[in-house]
């Protein structure tokens, strides 16, 4: 087999989502000729998210597949070369710096812009790896439709956990929110629409022990829920479980190269979204904890195409 001839590129965008796309649209327009790798998931948390009702521009709310569609195509529109590809390794630490796709496929840049995001946090139990996409899941929105009528539990304590369970309560007669504390993290406004929904009842201080449910055809029947306080383990019968605790940033590919922060978030300068190794930018999930919104996103990957034409210019 004949080795494929290595792939050159002023821009290297890896990861797609809001911070990926706009990050081409701006590098594109700046006559760059960006090549973006989508990565496993092209599009990002947004394709499975249903009702974007916060996005700048859109008095209607919009489907996130959709939105991201859009962005894909204008990014294209502009002058990006897509890539359906995952990059499994980078090298920083030459110069043009490198990355391997991977059926292999090399790719070389003289800037890179990283925008892989974050994926959900499961609670690594191993009933849960068991049921996982047999009644458990960690995406109301793409899962919550087949528990019409039905019982479900959604774990979790902050604004994804509660907006879970609001969605959920169009598809299911009931709606469990189990929390390990006695109070949410949630914002206030989401948690006085979710104390007034009939559908929801929540479950303070409690953690998930085991998933239960039969194995031929694989599917849940209920929980065993722990008491953080007493101890005491008790049972619920449900019929689907959604967790909702968070998310972990996509950065091991980048790991003992680029300076990250305890949980894994790439570290950026001040009022930058430059990393410590000059010419690679970081945008959206990968580096922002506390946002986490498309538009925020969008937002640094603009400033991240900026300032790699900059760098490019003075280099």
């Amino acid at each position: 087999m004949s080795e494929k001839p290595t792939l050159h590129t002023k821009v290297l965008i890896i990861g797609s989502g809001p911070a990926g796309y706009t990050a081409a649209v701006y590098a594109a327009r700046a006559m760059l000729k960006p090549r973006l790798v989508a990565g496993m998931q092209p599009g990002g948390q947004l394709t499975i998210t249903t009702d974007v009702e916060n996005y700048p521009g859109f008095a209607d709310v919009i489907q996130g597949p959709w939105l991201m569609e859009q962005m894909r195509e204008q990014a294209k529109a502009v002058g990006t070369d897509m890539v359906e590809d995952h990059i499994q390794s980078v090298n920083l630490k030459s110069k043009p710096f490198e990355a391997i796709g991977d059926g292999g496929q090399k790719y070389t840049a003289d800037s890179i812009i990283i925008s892989t995001g974050a994926q959900a946090r499961w609670l690594n139990i191993e009933s849960e790896e068991k049921f996982k996409g047999f009644g458990v899941s960690a995406c109301a929105t793409c899962d919550g439709f087949f528990f019409k009528d039905k019982t479900v539990a959604v774990v979790g304590g902050g604004n994804a956990a509660v907006e879970e369970a609001m969605f959920l309560t169009k598809f299911a007669s009931k709606v469990q929110l189990i929390h390990r504390r006695d109070e949410l993290r949630a914002e206030k406004l989401l948690q006085k629409k979710l104390m007034e929904n009939k559908k929801i009842e929540i479950i303070w201080d409690s953690e998930v022990s085991e998933v239960i449910g039969d194995d031929e055809p694989r599917n849940v029947k209920g929980l065993k829920i722990k008491n953080t306080k007493t101890n005491e383990i008790s049972e619920l019968k449900i019929d689907g479980l959604f967790i909702a605790i968070g998310h972990d940033p996509a950065t091991s590919l980048f790991k003992d190269q680029l300076e990250m922060d305890g949980a894994g978030y790439l570290i950026t300068k001040n009022d930058s979204t430059e990393t410590n190794i000059p010419g690679v930018y970081a945008a959206g999930d990968v580096k922002d904890k506390i946002f986490r919104q498309a538009v925020t996103a969008a937002g640094m990957g603009c400033m991240a195409a900026l300032e790699a034409e900059k760098h490019l210019s003075h280099n």
